[in-house]
C-alpha cells in the first residue's frame, strides 16, 4: 500500500493501481516513495498513458 495526499489535504494508503487512477484524475498531491514524498506536477512520475513496454534487446542474465 501506498501512503497519498489527496487535493483536498486527506490522507490515505492505496493499491498501486489505485494510485494510478487516482493520478490519472487529478485527486494527488503527493504520494510517498522509497526515497520520501513525490509531489505530483515538480517530480517526474511515470506516465500512464505510454505503455512501458521495452522493444530492445533482453539484458537480463536467468539465474
Amino acid at each position: 500500500m501506498i501512503r497519498a495526499e489527496l487535493i483536498d489535504g486527506g490522507f490515505i494508503r492505496v493499491a498501486p493501481r489505485g494510485l494510478d487512477l487516482l493520478l490519472k484524475h487529478g485527486r494527488v498531491k503527493r504520494f510517498l516513495r522509497d526515497g520520501g514524498w513525490a509531489v505530483v506536477g515538480i517530480d517526474p512520475i511515470r506516465d500512464q498513458s505510454r505503455p512501458s513496454v521495452y522493444h530492445g534487446p533482453e539484458r537480463r542474465r536467468a539465474a
